[in-house]
């Protein structure tokens, strides 16, 4: 299978830089409409993020750059469909979590060899025992799929994607206390979904 690498050149954005969740949806948005140097910029933006969320709910280093290639090949063809409801931030975490799905899925599907099963059967129970509760880390990013969008994107950046309060500030362009309150109320709100069902 033959993938395309997607990235920005580098003057259109600093690798380096944290946009904000407005300018990256901006970016978003005027993609959709075929503008191509916002699309670059929104890739370049999203690419490293998305890439430690994908590794992480994949629990696979080596396949999440072909995960995050996906990913990206998949909002790129649903952005006439894009809104804005939401950050783009938050609509490409939905689509890389039904991506990882999708191949989680599709692995399964695959007959095995017979002289392989028991090699298999080592390799995926090692992934299980390094990355637990992958099922569960789905069922979290459906529950913050529930929650208002700026409690969602505070506790996706800091409790998902591992990023510091001050980074996550940042990021959304608010203070660290608003960003704090924000993770605290989604704290709470998924421990009231999780009760309910």
């Amino acid at each position: 299978m033959t993938t395309t690498t997607l990235t920005a050149p580098r003057h259109h954005t600093d690798p380096g830089t944290r946009w904000d969740d407005r300018t990256v949806t901006d970016w978003a948005l005027a993609a959709r409409s075929g503008d191509r140097h916002a699309t670059e910029r929104f890739v370049r933006a999203v690419r490293t993020d998305l890439l430690r969320y994908v590794t992480r709910l994949s629990g696979d280093a080596q396949a999440a750059e072909d995960l995050t290639q996906e990913t990206l090949l998949r909002a790129l063809r649903s952005l006439p469909a894009f809104e804005g409801r939401s950050s783009a931030r938050t609509w490409l975490l939905s689509i890389a979590r039904r991506t990882v799905v999708d191949r989680i899925r599709y692995e399964r599907s695959r007959p095995r060899l017979a002289d392989t099963a028991d090699w298999l059967t080592a390799v995926e129970g090692a992934q299980c025992r390094a990355q637990p509760g992958f099922e569960e880390g789905v069922a979290l990013a459906e529950l913050l799929a529930e929650l208002p969008t700026d409690r969602s994107t505070a506790f996706t950046l800091t409790q998902i994607l591992g990023l510091p309060y001050a980074e996550a500030a940042r990021a959304t362009g608010c203070p660290v206390g608003t960003v704090r309150s924000r993770v605290a109320r989604a704290r709470q709100a998924l421990i009231s979904q999780l009760a309910e069902r």
